[in-house]
């Protein structure tokens, strides 16, 4: 495999000058259509393979030229299949999209279910020896998509691939991450003990709803985080830096929220003080910061029903706030999200793909971008043994 270059994401370049400057060194692109040709990036491996090619007939290789045909190419040998990608029913968008730019075609696999519910999986071609990488999010419906993860692992432990890692865009299950009262479970590590004993030997999952749950898995985690695609569309946006604040809408996400004010040129950081009476049910009472005048900017991991984030900006714009901008990785949108944040509220919702939306689930205030490149990238790295933290340096 070539060796790994300075990494540098597809985007759209712009003269105009933009008053936001976000801290970090990667741009992503906001989507990627694989309908269309794959552009080349600054990166080597973010394109299909094109190193030299050596003919094993001339005598050069250490490859017998008995053991193979005339004009067989050593990189069609050694690395052809060593690195395969399939992707279960849950997002099948997504992992097109990754395979598309990292220049590979997604593996053939063959998944239906039984007319009792019972999922069946099998693998239509060799992965023995190969690097696997299994794309499938437990999101909605959750059992469903993560039964259909545990069978595609066990079905590739049995088929002898060589190393096989889950990657999960959205982990359900992690807001079952602690005991907050008497007799309950904690879900997200009763999962990743499912996962891991299935077969899988890595995980690779974004933005975990915390980062405690890592430590569930008795296998290595590979943790990335979508901020730097939403910070480098919000970078492309004519808003003064002056004007900006963040705001966290609970006291739990003030972390989260202060990283990503710092990199948005060090904006001042707001925060929603709320008391939750139930799940899904969040009542808001004060407001921690100033934000009169100011373009709010809320940072979230997630939006399930939406209860949060909505009354969080309600707050906003009781105190003053001219716009708000509503940003999370992961949209869930149980109901009634989308009848929350298309209600006037926010300016703009701005999400990833890392969970499916359905089309009856768009409205005009929302902004969908692609999270395949900073995948697929992480997914380079990983199997080239390289740094995975620099990404986001």
């Amino acid at each position: 495999m070539s060796t790994l270059l300075q990494s540098s994401f597809i985007s759209s370049s712009s003269s105009s000058f933009s008053p936001i400057t976000p801290r970090f060194s990667l741009r992503y692109a906001a989507a990627v259509r694989c309908n269309n040709v794959v552009q080349s990036v600054n990166l080597e491996n973010g394109k299909p393979y094109r190193s030299t090619e050596y003919s094993v007939t001339g005598g050069t290789s250490s490859i017998p030229s008995y053991l193979v045909a005339p004009n067989t190419r050593i990189h069609d040998l050694v690395n052809k299949n060593r690195l395969r990608i399939f992707s279960g029913t849950a997002n099948p968008a997504l992992a097109q999209e990754i395979a598309c730019y990292m220049g590979l075609d997604l593996g053939k696999i063959k998944i239906k279910r039984f007319a009792d519910g019972e999922i069946y999986v099998q693998l239509q071609e060799s992965v023995r020896g190969c690097d696997v990488f299994l794309v499938q999010p437990t999101c909605p419906p959750a059992n469903e998509n993560l039964m259909e993860l545990l069978v595609m692992i066990d079905a590739c432990r049995r088929a002898s691939a060589k190393n096989i890692t889950a990657v999960i865009p959205y982990f359900g299950y992690a807001r079952a991450d602690r005991k907050t009262q008497g007799r309950e479970s904690i879900a997200a590590k009763l999962v990743a003990n499912l996962i891991t004993e299935a077969g899988a030997n890595r995980v690779l999952a974004c933005d975990l709803h915390s980062g405690q749950s890592m430590g569930y898995f008795d296998i290595p985690v590979d943790h990335v985080y979508g901020q730097p695609v939403i910070l480098d569309y919000l970078a492309s946006k004519t808003i003064c830096s002056d004007d900006l604040v963040v705001v966290s809408p609970d006291v739990g996400g003030v972390a989260r929220a202060r990283a990503f004010a710092k990199k948005l040129s060090d904006a001042p950081l707001a925060i929603v003080d709320k008391r939750r009476h139930g799940h899904n049910v969040a009542e808001v009472m004060n407001l921690i910061g100033d934000v009169k005048g100011k373009v709010a900017v809320m940072v979230d991991d997630m939006i399930d029903t939406a209860g949060t984030i909505a009354k969080g900006a309600a707050l906003l714009h009781q105190e003053g706030a001219r716009e708000v901008y509503a940003c999370t990785t992961h949209a869930v949108f149980s109901p009634p999200a989308i009848e929350r944040l298309s209600s006037g509220l926010f300016q703009e919702v701005i999400i990833t793909n890392t969970i499916p939306v359905a089309e009856k689930n768009y409205f005009p205030q929302l902004t969908v971008l692609s999270v395949a490149n900073l995948l697929g990238e992480t997914i380079w790295r990983v199997h080239d043994d390289c740094s995975v933290s620099s990404i986001f340096l």
